[in-house]
């Protein structure tokens, strides 16, 4: 490997949305770095069950709510 083209890959803390942290290593910022998400597993729709959620406000169930007094004329 070439040296000197790679970046600083060092121990920086994450603080998660509900305020832990843990520490892990990254090319982030400085050593000793704070990483705020703002979102992560702990509150996303996607890891939280919430697909459901996601589903209920996509196009398909927009469309029906839409249209659901429309009446085909006979």
């Amino acid at each position: 490997m070439k040296q000197g083209i790679h970046p600083d890959y060092h121990e920086i803390t994450v603080v998660m949305t509900d305020g832990s942290t843990f520490k892990t290593r990254s090319t982030y910022g400085k050593p000793g770095d704070t990483l705020t998400l703002d979102v992560d597993p702990k509150s996303h729709p996607a890891w939280t069950g919430g697909t459901v959620q996601v589903i209920e406000r996509g196009r398909v169930e927009q469309f029906n709510r839409r249209f659901q007094n429309f009446r085909r004329k006979k």
